[in-house]
């Protein structure tokens, strides 16, 4: 399986919706971002704010990007030209509905289940979807028309908190998956409850 090199980070630009549900991409590779000790700064020529960071043994691509989520895939393909990358050397996190906050799962390829950001990057890399994922759970409204208002709120005090911790985890494991050994990322983060 090949290397993970970038880590994508999925969101809305701009203050307003910084604290949105949707924007739980973001604050993974935020994260990442203040652990390495590296800061994420505009880049024109990926449309987003990209810092490079050492991850264990690894030198890391880190991009959140600053088009709207539905236009995700002109920085990620912006990304992938410039480094020569392939699908399979991407880790892209995003929010997921289907799972309650507190949950992350690694996922590999697959489709994009109604996400614009993944849509749109499956597009823009020539309808490649085998990239890898971290679906971080934001929870369900319950009804879909309610989807839209639900993933551009804000997450109350203790929903917030169930989502940190699973990014946290999401961040103890990540040696596991950068160096392939994606059992054992699996195992510990898909074992949290």
């Amino acid at each position: 399986m090949s290397q993970v090199t970038a880590i994508i980070g999925l969101g809305n630009p701009g203050p307003e919706y910084e604290a949105t549900r949707h924007n739980a991409g973001f604050w993974l590779v935020d994260a990442i971002a203040r652990s390495a000790h590296t800061e994420l700064r505009p880049e024109k020529k990926f449309l987003g704010l990209y810092a490079k960071a050492r991850i264990g043994e690894q030198d890391i691509h880190l991009l959140n990007p600053t088009t709207f989520m539905n236009r995700s895939g002109a920085a990620v393909a912006a990304l992938v030209q410039f480094f020569k990358l392939a699908p399979e050397n991407l880790l892209v996190v995003h929010d997921e509905l289907d799972l309650p906050p507190g949950q992350a799962r690694y996922k590999t390829g697959g489709g994009h289940g109604g996400h614009n950001g993944l849509r749109d990057i499956i597009s823009a890399l020539g309808n490649q979807n085998q990239f890898h994922r971290v679906r971080v759970g934001i929870g369900h409204p319950g009804e879909a028309r309610q989807v839209t208002n639900y993933v551009l709120g804000r997450p109350g005090k203790v929903e917030q908190e169930a989502i940190e911790r699973a990014l946290d985890e999401c961040q103890a494991t990540l040696p596991f998956a950068l160096s392939g050994e994606w059992a054992k990322a699996m195992n510990r983060l898909h074992s949290v409850k």
